[in-house]
């Protein structure tokens, strides 16, 4: 088979203006001709491997993003989007789809978010994500939620507190305390009800709620060594992201120190061998790196180091009523990640009922995509016994077609075995007869025959 050209042309330039370099100066660079590199921006040549191996030494550029797009759920998710009725007039073919998504990717993307926005309005203004929220979720998923610097100073940090012996907590205390002047105190819950951490630089205290368990006691203490010592990274970061509002630029930063802090605890490259020697066995990685669930979930979403890649994961984080707090799309691509609608066929929901258990599904999405995720319940850290306890179900996922290494996985033919079958929500899925449906889906006419019921609240016109 005749390997598939790459027409690059908008990524590439983006390169260039992001380095500040003229056409010339940049073909120098790549060691080809002006006039040929005028040609690859404007799409009338593809790239030759070459080029691509040049770009990425040279550029720092991750190649796997050459010819890629910011449109939730890439190709397929554009073509699923352009496939709702309204459009069906124009006639719009797959080829005259990705040839728009190869000239002129930001505009697709553009397109795709008014999309999705208007979907969100047509259900009610109040699901819509909070502005700041999507600033910053716009934001991870342009680094597809990796950041090489973060990554290699976390990494430099934990082999010197490895170094330095013991464990990982007790080591980062010990910094805290020699280094930065910080003592850390664990404080009753009834002295702080309402916070898991309180840094008191004029006490010269980090405190921390008694509540919290050991793995998330190792993660805020390092979360408060990534604001010192990781601070010039992060504001970098920041500053680099333009947010408009200052509400953003904060939960941004939040992420980010975050980030740090999970990196710490799982450091990028001991963590990729672990994950690749034991299948990406969650419960094991968890145990070995004395992490959460939660926080290996969202460590494997980060693994796009170029040359040192690991499964291109996604996360989400559902609370009981279905809405999203967490979902990381990575390099995934995956249009699971869109929207704040679940189906409740999704296994990620029966997560609830089947505490301290991995729920394992393979679903099928309606353009025949099939995805392999995990979940499993989770209570909030600091949560107490009293009242109604918070629980969240994390779900991590990835293409069943590149999905046979996980351990979960053994055993399961991914492509052929039964799978169920879900949408993206009832208002954006188009299955007739499902039995969980509540509401008809977009631009579809409800349809009506008398004397008969069928097993769906809602009948509609099909394709």
């Amino acid at each position: 088979m005749a390997e598939r050209r790459v027409f690059a042309g908008p990524a590439v330039r983006k390169v260039r203006r992001e380095a500040g370099l003229t056409q010339a100066a940049m073909a120098d660079a790549l060691d080809i001709s002006p006039s040929y590199l005028n040609l690859i921006e404007h799409s009338q040549r593809p790239l030759s491997a070459t080029v691509i191996v040049r770009l990425a030494e040279r550029f720092g550029f991750d190649a796997a993003k050459l010819g890629a797009d910011e449109v939730p759920g890439g190709l397929a998710g554009l073509r699923r989007r352009l496939a709702d009725p309204r459009f069906a007039d124009l006639g719009i073919g797959a080829q005259e789809v990705e040839e728009w998504l190869q000239t002129a990717p930001a505009t697709a993307a553009a397109f795709a978010r008014l999309f999705d926005r208007a979907g969100d309005a047509a259900t009610t203004p109040a699901m819509a994500e909070a502005p700041e929220v999507d600033a910053v979720r716009r934001a991870i998923e342009k680094w597809r939620n990796h950041f090489a610097d973060l990554d290699a100073r976390a990494e430099e940090l934990a082999d010197e507190l490895r170094l330095a012996g013991g464990d990982l907590y007790g080591t980062i205390a010990e910094r805290l305390r020699s280094r930065h002047q910080l003592g850390i105190r664990i404080l009753p819950s009834d002295v702080m009800p309402d916070r898991l951490r309180w840094l008191d630089w004029h006490a010269r205290q980090l405190m921390l709620n008694e509540l919290l368990r050991p793995a998330s006691r190792t993660f805020q203490a390092a979360a408060t060594l990534a604001q010192i010592e990781a601070k010039a990274e992060i504001d970098a970061l920041v500053a680099g992201a333009e947010f408009a509002e200052t509400a953003a630029a904060r939960l941004f930063e939040r992420h980010l120190i975050h980030y740090f802090a999970a990196a710490l605890m799982m450091p990028y490259s001991r963590f990729l061998r672990a994950c690749d020697a034991t299948g990406y066995d969650l419960l094991l990685l968890q145990r070995r790196f004395g992490a959460g669930f939660e926080q290996v979930a969202h460590r494997l979403t980060t693994l796009q180091r170029v040359g040192a890649r690991g499964q291109p994961f996604f996360m989400l984080r559902i609370d009981r009523a279905g809405q999203g707090s967490k979902r990381y799309a990575g390099a995934s691509q995956s249009p699971l990640v869109d929207g704040d609608a679940r189906c409740p066929l999704w296994g990620v929901h029966e997560a609830f009922a089947r505490p301290g258990e991995v729920v394992a599904d393979l679903v099928e999405l309606e353009d025949g995509s099939r995805w392999f995720t995990q979940s499993r319940s989770v209570a909030a850290p600091g949560a107490t016994g009293s009242g109604t306890p918070a629980r969240f179900a994390v779900c991590v996922g990835v293409d069943a077609k590149i999905a046979a290494p996980l351990i979960a996985a053994r055993g399961i033919d991914l492509m052929r075995s039964p799978a169920t079958p879900i949408g993206l929500g009832c208002r954006r899925c188009t299955r007739t007869g499902c039995v969980q449906r509540s509401m008809p889906p977009l631009g579809r006419p409800l349809r009506f025959r008398e004397g008969e019921r069928g097993v769906s609240a809602f009948d509609f016109v099909g394709d």
